[in-house]
């Protein structure tokens, strides 16, 4: 069965998220039954947990740790690398309500800390120590605590390589060469959050949540969850909320809009929120993986019929994010 004709069967009335193990050896059954699993799991859900993604254990609770020490620390302090001082930049600090990404919110209540992707050590010449995967800007780093910047990074540059190998699948996924999305991500936009939501006691606020209900801008998103704390919820096809449980050793992976524009909504970019009820803080690590900005984001062919027409017009990756954060943010572009 074509993709085209796979998307008319599947309505997006799931009631449970897909796990899928990435960590086994890589033989051309078994990179044809990953890309059968993933496909499903794109088509009709949108979301996905991965297991053997090769992150270790030890790189996420150093990161952990320093979040935690960082968002304890004085309202004042964090405010000195306020990302809006930045320019058009989105790297830095972000106080609690400062973005909302739903209309009818009244604003996301978690603070957060964004950074793009760079190297550990800077190169020869390279005043900012950054490439130019991320949004617009060099990376901006708190003083304190120590070690905060390496903890970042370590785990930016393992989920980074999660990021290119997901890349691949969903391009086995969608019926194209392994390597189609490789030309189209050598500097692809990497941004990475580390968020802290403060408890928040009592029921649910229809006007304000941790996150309010949105689907993500770029092509897919990673993201590690603190264990035993619920808080992500997907909606189905039903406008039922669903439950993505925090599941120790995974990942939840997303489609984004980008992508789903792509695959001309073949693969679904599922609106999703996170609720900060719970009566304890919780931290997570959203990764945001797009394409180089100069990319044209346009339906591929394979996801085209006569009957299934393009849905979007042809929009760069670059012009689609900067329309995305002025959403959010208010004057965000990137580079």
């Amino acid at each position: 069965m074509s993709l085209v004709g796979s998307a008319a069967v599947l309505d997006g009335a799931f009631d449970s998220i897909p796990v899928i193990d990435i960590g086994d050896t890589f033989t051309p059954e078994r990179k044809a039954a990953l890309a059968h699993e993933i496909r499903n799991a794109c088509m009709n859900v949108g979301f996905f947990y991965v297991t053997g993604h090769g992150i270790p254990q030890e790189t996420i609770d150093n990161l952990l740790a320093v979040m935690e020490v960082y968002f304890s620390l004085p309202l004042e302090t964090k405010m000195k690398l306020f990302h809006r001082e930045f320019g058009s930049s989105c790297r830095g600090y972000a106080p609690l309500l400062d973005s909302n990404v739903d209309p009818a919110n009244r604003g996301d209540l978690h603070e957060a800390f964004a950074a793009g992707l760079e190297e550990l050590l800077p190169k020869e010449n390279d005043e900012k120590g950054a490439n130019d995967s991320g949004m617009a800007g060099a990376n901006v780093w708190p003083s304190e605590p120590a070690g905060f910047r390496e903890a970042c990074l370590n785990y930016c540059h393992a989920a980074t390589g999660v990021g290119k190998l997901l890349f691949r699948l969903f391009a086995l996924a969608l019926d194209l060469p392994e390597t189609y999305f490789e030309d189209k991500s050598k500097n692809s936009a990497t941004v990475m959050r580390t968020i802290h939501y403060p408890p928040q006691t009592g029921p649910i606020s229809d006007d304000i949540v941790g996150v309010g209900a949105h689907s993500d801008a770029q092509c897919f998103t990673m993201l590690w969850q603190q264990p035993g704390i619920q808080a992500l919820q997907v909606l189905n096809s039903k406008k039922q909320w669903i439950d993505a449980t925090p599941i120790p050793g995974t990942l939840v992976i997303n489609i984004g809009d980008q992508l789903a524009r792509w695959t001309n909504d073949i693969f679904r970019s599922t609106v999703h929120r996170a609720t900060s009820n719970t009566g304890v803080p919780r931290y997570s690590v959203p990764l945001f993986f797009g394409t180089d900005y100069h990319v044209p984001i346009e339906a591929i062919p394979s996801c085209v019929s006569a009957d299934r027409p393009p849905k979007y017009e042809s929009i760069t990756a670059g012009d689609y994010l900067h329309k995305r954060l002025q959403e959010a943010y208010g004057s965000t572009r990137p580079s």
